[in-house]
């Protein structure tokens, strides 16, 4: 069975998809099988892997329809061939109102997952900046939550929004527990970032994970570029970050 994880927070431009996809690409390159589910409607998580073009069905289909199942693309890994993406794009907003009128509406994308899961290690589920009806598919779905945020005074509004938001998750999802804490796009140059870095350390002790992800044009040229990190020149530093980021997450699962 696999292990679900939502990259989940409320704010927007913390780093989600891009912590999805290159913890998921350095899963794979962990030798685990590895699913990504885009659940933004931006679609961001399929361009990152420049799947675009070769969408014909989304995620939107298979929640509208519980007969259909999950559309599933290969994503090209470097040779390493586990890492899959459900994609995603703009309709899936609309689907979002529809699934509205749909019974049991919650709970889509987890049943879908329970038809796939025995064929992944981990599934890492990207989901849009609200909570809305495709973020709590997401956190119904999951058994644990990642969260990514800026060291930023503001961001903090956004943990503690995630924070209430999960307790009334757990009324349907008993079972969602929070993996750890991403401090994503860290610049430790600046004064605020140091700071709120070290309340978010003291405040949320062992949940924020070890490993920080500083600023790295590296890793927004290879989200540009259509690919993760391990397949983008000059990307060494975040290779590094991210396969240290990969090697917590199994850790901590296994805890």
């Amino acid at each position: 069975m696999a292990t679900v994880i939502a990259i989940a927070n409320q704010k927007g431009g913390v780093g989600k998809t891009t912590t999805t996809a290159n913890l998921g690409a350095a899963l794979a390159r962990r030798d685990k099988r590895v699913l990504l589910v885009d659940m933004d409607p931006q679609g961001n998580l399929t361009s990152a892997f420049g799947l675009e073009k070769r969408v014909t069905h989304t995620v939107a289909d298979s929640l509208l329809d519980r007969n259909f199942p999950l559309p599933v693309l290969p994503v090209e890994n470097g040779g390493v061939k586990k890492l899959d993406v459900v994609p995603a794009s703009v309709p899936l907003a609309s689907a979002e109102a529809a699934l509205m009128n749909k019974l049991g509406r919650e709970l889509r994308l987890r049943d879908h997952l329970l038809q796939v899961d025995s064929r992944y290690d981990f599934i890492l589920i990207d989901t849009p900046p609200s909570l809305g009806l495709l973020t709590i598919n997401g956190l119904v779905a999951a058994t644990q939550v990642v969260i990514p945020t800026e060291a930023r005074f503001f961001s903090l509004q956004g943990l503690q929004m995630l924070e209430e938001s999960i307790q009334e998750i757990l009324y349907l999802n008993p079972r969602l527990k929070v993996l750890g804490i991403v401090l994503s796009k860290l610049d430790r140059r600046l004064r605020e970032e140091r700071q709120v870095s070290e309340y978010l350390r003291e405040r949320w002790s062992g949940t924020v994970f070890d490993v920080e992800v500083g600023t790295n044009s590296k890793i927004l040229e290879a989200g540009s570029a259509g690919t993760s990190v391990f397949q983008y020149s000059g990307a060494d530093k975040a290779v590094d970050i991210y396969t240290t980021l990969a090697e917590e997450v199994i850790r901590r699962v296994q805890a």
